[in-house]
């Protein structure tokens, strides 16, 4: 793709497991990755994302396929001739060096006249939020302080491309949505273009300009956040991203655009049609649990009502939400009141509507869960 700053062609990789089978990390892999862009890796532990981090930065090297940078084959380089640098989980500081020694240590391995390295670790440190901070060392630094000191050493070198390896997920909940406000922020400041690899959806679709959900080492959806929620197009990444109710059944009929999906509960799920859908075909339906609203009894319905009785209600401050079991039987559908004040308790009666624009017909509702594969962890 000629305005691709980092494409990734046919990227393949396999481990071979102690039972002597083998294990395909990256099974022929397709990405593109624009300048200034924030791409996101996304996917459960197994997926393949760290090895395809691995392999751009030249820490794990392909059995098949090309990685490219500025239309340049990089695949057989080693990491320190490649124009990107990583930020690890660990940080991987130096605990006896000062803050300004760690973040610098690349210029000074690199032959960076002194007065250069100085100019160029005071700017970073300034860039990150730690200014003054040069002379403490690595255990006199919180979490998120590290964290800064680390994202400083990737970026004193100035990399065309940054890698981040769940760089968050060490941190307590709030210091982590901090952290990720100021470092999207950061991204867009500098203008670099970042490749993030993460399993948290909620951080995914936070700070991203593209998502690429994987499964065994294949890409399962690449798109905006919006997109990705919205419109997943496997039951494996509507069912990854987000909560969400699947209302599986047979089209009855396709008329205004919308096909009518008959459930085994009884209850008719109205939502658009994909392109050459028809009555008799089968369909799974996506609704999240904020399309669907609570109505009150005798209140005029846009949609057939789905009917069903509460099972449990779990408060979470902004929202309720609410687990209903459909009258016609089935996997419970979850619900989050709009109003966080109300209250229905165990056994209520309720009835759901929704606007049929807001649900989402799958393309391929294969049934699988967002299963781990026996890449463990490290894939």
């Amino acid at each position: 793709m000629a305005d691709a700053l980092l494409e990734i062609r046919g990227a393949r990789r396999s481990f071979a497991t102690p039972e002597g089978g083998l294990v395909h990390a990256l099974a022929g892999v397709d990405l593109h990755v624009a300048p200034r862009e924030f791409v996101t890796l996304l996917g459960p532990s197994g997926c393949g994302k760290t090895t395809l981090l691995r392999a751009i930065a030249g820490f794990e090297a392909l059995d098949g396929g090309a990685i490219l940078l500025d239309g340049q084959d990089i695949s057989g380089a080693p990491p320190h001739r490649r124009p990107v640098n990583t930020v690890f989980q660990s940080y991987a500081l130096f605990p006896h060096m000062s803050v300004a020694r760690n973040v610098g240590y690349a210029l000074e391995v690199a032959g960076a006249p002194r007065r250069e390295r100085e100019t160029r670790v005071g700017e970073a440190l300034d860039l990150v939020g730690l200014a003054g901070m040069g002379n403490r060392r690595p255990s006199q630094l919180s979490g998120g302080q590290r964290q800064r000191v680390a994202l400083a050493r990737a970026l004193v070198a100035r990399p065309r491309l940054l890698l981040l390896d769940e760089p968050l997920s060490a941190l307590d909940r709030r210091l982590r949505q901090q952290m990720q406000i100021e470092l999207k922020s950061l991204q867009s400041e500098l203008g670099v273009a970042f490749v993030f690899v993460t399993h948290d959806q909620d951080e995914a679709l936070a700070m991203s300009d593209r998502i690429c959900v994987m499964r065994a080492g294949e890409i399962a959806q690449v798109g905006p956040p919006r997109e990705i929620y919205r419109a997943p197009r496997s039951r494996f990444v509507a069912e990854f991203i987000g909560e969400t109710n699947l209302f599986e059944g047979r089209v009855t009929q396709v008329a205004d655009g919308l096909a009518h999906i008959a459930t085994a509960s009884g209850a008719t799920v109205l939502a658009p049609a994909l392109a050459g859908l028809a009555a008799g075909d089968t369909a799974t339906a996506v609704l999240r649990p904020s399309d669907l609203v609570v109505q009150a009894e005798g209140a005029p319905q846009a949609t057939p009502p789905i009917t069903g009785s509460v099972v449990k209600e779990v408060f979470l401050g902004a929202d309720l939400h609410i687990f209903v079991q459909p009258d016609g039987g089935g996997e419970q559908i979850r619900v989050v009141a709009r109003d966080a004040g109300a209250a229905w308790g165990a056994g209520a009666r309720l009835s759901l509507s929704y606007d049929p624009a807001r649900a989402h017909v799958l393309e391929d509702d294969t049934p699988g869960t967002p299963a781990r594969d026996a890449a463990g962890d490290a894939a």
